[in-house]
């Protein structure tokens, strides 16, 4: 965010919550709401008893009372939550959990949000930039890369992505 605001003081607040669902509309008169599933572990809401609402930074927690399946998206009824005005209100938000509640992924496998903030090198050692953006094609991902004045697009395949290694910050 320091290149939008051209300022170099200015700090990102640290993100501790992932999106899981986005909630797309009200169900029924009792406050159920209708959640676009966007995780790929959605057996995860058998187990999860709070969630969050709101913005990934400062969201709002309710109680999962309960959910189940409609059609191609999860109902889910929150504490709180009890008529469809209430739920109304609540379109569009994100359905999240912190992010130590995240499912581990297999070993070379990684979140998006961990990649966000990575120095990306070339395989001589010269600085490209930082991972700024994440597209999501459909056929592979694209690394929005910023660097000095200059924005470069990078696919997320193999061919150019040699190693990504979290724990140093840095993509090759």
């Amino acid at each position: 965010m320091e290149a939008m605001s051209g300022r170099s003081d200015l700090q990102q607040p640290e993100l501790r919550y992932m999106a899981i669902g986005r909630i797309v509309r009200a169900h029924g008169l009792h406050g159920e709401l209708s959640v676009t599933v966007l995780t790929e572990f959605p057996e995860r809401f058998e187990t999860t008893e709070w969630v969050y609402l709101g913005n990934e930074f400062e969201p709002n927690p309710h109680r999962l009372e309960r959910y189940r399946w409609h059609k191609n998206n999860l109902l889910l009824t929150l504490s709180g939550i009890t008529d469809r005005t209430q739920a109304e209100q609540l379109r569009g938000q994100y359905v999240q959990v912190p992010l130590a509640e995240a499912v581990p992924l297999p070993e070379g496998t990684y979140y998006l949000y961990q990649l966000l903030g990575l120095q990306v090198v070339t395989i001589d050692g010269q600085s490209l930039g930082v991972v700024a953006d994440i597209i999501e094609t459909g056929a592979n991902d694209v690394y929005v890369i910023e660097g000095d004045d200059r924005q470069i697009l990078l696919p997320a395949i193999d061919d150019v992505v040699k190693s990504i290694d979290v724990e140093t910050g840095q993509i090759v």
